[in-house]
């Protein structure tokens, strides 16, 4: 059985909506309260609500979301492919105002089933998958694509591009709201589909974004496959529709997940900053741009992690490398030297005493200025920057059977929710 299949998606009518950007939503786990009631604000269509439905007393939000996907298929809202297509998908974005762009394509993946090579990379916690289940079984739909990379051998991405895309007219051409440029094209040829197919076979997939949704796939597969008198691995529940891309490309964007830390009523800081002395190199930096330059420059050849608290700018340089293997002794090497393991395990746990996972006093964001902005002018509170998780690190540490800690990268762009549904 082949690892990836063409599928009919379900797609919104845009002789109907008109605006496409106005009813298209990023995925359902990077969205914020504000952003969420943006996206419910702004178009009644709007797939965030199927996506992301608000919770209403007295209300089951999972049927809600299954109503609206009936009801906007039955009035022409959504359509259906007449053909099985492989969907070519291009993002062009900037990054510090350097422009750069991405090219995959999604399909549907086959979920392991032992044959299928299939690596995440990061841990998964309950409460996600709980929610995201409960949604699958009311719209059985496989509501976006999750997202991942895989080392293509035979540069298929490049090849399509060339052979099948190049100057011809997307059927999507969006920009979102973060002036991110989405296109798409469909590939519906059988020779085509069936070329990629082929060469996609033996590659090895590594999950970047989508681990839940992935995990949340499998387990509805499982509970489908029990009802089952006669089945074959065929049904469309074995698969989930995936974007694919390289890591080749330059413009393959992976941005750290920084940390801003609540502390507990009388924390004792000058004592903190004592026992980061401990292990750490403790280098104050005055200025914020020159902060951030310094952060990124030692990040390429040190173990070093950055600190903005009480006012001020302060790069940790690890001392000593020989401690994370007696703290993380039971991880692979590539685990190991992660800023994100030298930073849960030294720091908060050994440091803090913290839970890795504790929600209410750890919130994460890729945007470090956004949490130094929070914690200005409070005691309590402290921001640790980190440094990118490099594509070879990733690789290495799924393989090996590993995973990293949650909220470990963070890849840019995401893929947007809306785009293509795939309708078991």
């Amino acid at each position: 059985m082949k690892l990836i299949m063409p599928f009919r998606a379900v797609v919104f009518n845009q002789e109907k909506i008109g605006d496409l950007s106005k009813v298209v939503c990023p995925p359902y786990d990077v969205i914020t309260p504000s952003k969420r009631k943006h996206y419910h604000k702004i178009n009644p269509h709007n797939f965030i609500r199927i996506l992301l439905g608000n919770d209403v007393a007295g209300e089951d939000k999972y049927k809600r979301s299954a109503q609206h996907f009936k009801e906007w298929l039955q009035s022409g809202v959504f359509v259906q492919d007449q053909k099985p297509c492989i969907y070519f998908y291009l993002q062009q974005f900037s990054i510090r105002g350097e422009k750069r762009s991405r090219m995959g394509f999604i399909a549907l993946l086959r979920l392991d089933d032992g044959k299928a090579r299939v690596f995440g990379h990061e841990h998964t916690r309950s409460e996600p998958k709980v929610d995201r289940l409960r949604l699958l079984r009311k719209v059985k739909a496989n509501l976006s694509p999750i997202f991942a990379i895989f080392p293509d051998k035979h540069r298929i991405i490049r090849r399509v591009y060339e052979l099948y895309i190049r100057g011809k007219e997307p059927f999507i051409d969006i920009a979102d709201s973060d002036n991110i440029l989405h296109q798409l094209w469909r590939i519906d040829s059988p020779e085509v589909t069936e070329q990629i197919q082929k060469r996609m076979d033996g590659e090895n997939i590594f999950i970047a974004d989508g681990h839940h949704r992935y995990e949340v796939a499998c387990i509805y597969r499982e509970q489908m496959r029990k009802k089952m008198h006669n089945f074959t691995g065929r049904e469309a529940f074995n698969f989930i529709p995936t974007y694919f891309t390289n890591p080749q490309t330059p413009d393959l964007t992976i941005m750290p997940v920084h940390r801003l830390i609540y502390t507990k009523r009388g924390f004792d800081f000058g004592r903190f900053r004592r026992e980061l002395g401990s292990f750490f190199e403790v280098e104050e930096v005055k200025d914020k741009i020159k902060f951030f330059f310094m952060l990124e420059k030692a990040g390429n050849t040190e173990n070093v992690l950055g600190m903005y608290a009480d006012g001020r700018f302060s790069l940790l340089r690890l001392k000593n490398v020989l401690i994370l293997d007696r703290l993380i002794a039971d991880k692979p090497k590539a685990y190991r030297f992660l800023s994100v393991s030298i930073f849960n395990y030294l720091v908060l746990k050994k440091i803090l005493g913290m839970d890795i996972e504790d929600k209410k006093r750890i919130l994460f964001s890729p945007n470090a200025s956004e949490l130094i902005e929070q914690a200005r002018g409070r005691p309590d509170a402290m921001v640790f920057m980190l440094n990118p998780v490099k594509m070879e690190q990733i690789m290495s540490v799924a393989v090996e059977g590993e995973r990293m800690p949650s909220k470990s990268t963070y890849f840019y762009p995401k893929v947007l929710s809306g785009l293509v549904i795939n309708k078991l």
